[in-house]
Formats: structure tokens, sequence, C-alpha cells
């Protein structure tokens, strides 16, 4: 099994709060730095999104991936890789754990494995990267008020 990597980070809002940021892709350049693009290419009964199309811009890894999500509950969204130039896969999920007083724990867990080789060592510092850049944005993001359709 792969190795994975994970942090967490506590944001002042409310899981729901925290989630609408976390659903709302077209959002994403906005605020994660390394999304450029991001387009949902399918959606499930409850208009949350299915399959996303992200170009991404990570210095020197440029890629353009489709991700398929699935969501457990009002609390919990994870994702695999469909397609991507750079990727050979990438396993992903955020779960928010409500720590009282109007505050949520977000946890982030990231598999990377990239077609070109790399040692792990080296992976699993990128992922971190990756982590706490989206972790950091995700709590700018959701604390500085802007709600989730940009108004």
């Amino acid at each position: 099994m792969a190795e994975h990597t994970s942090s967490s980070i506590t944001i002042e809002a409310a899981p729901a709060d925290v989630m609408g940021v976390i659903a709302d892709f077209a959002r994403y350049p906005d605020w994660t730095g390394e999304v450029k693009e991001a387009e949902v290419l399918e959606t499930d009964a409850e208009g949350r999104a299915e399959q996303v199309r992200l170009v991404m811009d990570a210095g020197a890894i440029k890629d353009d991936q489709t991700l398929a999500y699935t969501w457990s509950g009002p609390h919990e969204v994870s994702w695999t890789l469909v397609k991507s130039q750079m990727l050979r896969s990438l396993d992903g999920s955020y779960v928010l754990t409500p720590a009282g007083a109007g505050t949520t724990e977000v946890t982030y867990r990231l598999t990377v494995d990239v077609k070109i080789p790399m040692l792990g060592m080296i992976k699993r510092k990128a992922e971190k990267v990756i982590i706490d850049r989206a972790l950091a944005g995700l709590k700018k993001r959701v604390e500085s008020g802007i709600s989730p359709s940009g108004a």
C-alpha cells in the first residue's frame, strides 16, 4: 500500500461553511494557488461534483487532470484520479470534525504517485507542501467570510 501524507488545521467556522468552500470548485483558482482552472464535468443527484477537471501549475509540475469525487455525508469528501498527464495515481480526502465553539478541525490526506521517477522522501515532501498550502488557503478563504458563491 502506498504511503500517504496528512495534516490538520483548525478553522474558525462551522463544518457546513468549510464544506461549502471545499465543494465550490469554480472558486478554487481564487484561493488554492496551484489550481488555475476548475470545471465540474459531472454532478450527482444532490448537485455535488462527481468529476472535476483541474488545470494545475505547481511550479515544475504542470498538469491537466480529472478527479472523481465521493461525498460521505456532510463532513467528508474523497477523490481519486481518473486521468492525468503527470500522475499515475492521486487519492485524497478532507475530513471535517466539529471542534466546538464554531470551529472545525480539517484533516487532509493525500497519496500521489507520479509517472516520472521520484524518491519516496521527495514525493512525501511535495505532498506535505501541497497539503499545507491547501489547508492554509482553505482557512484563509473560509475565515474571510467570502461565501462559496463568491459574494
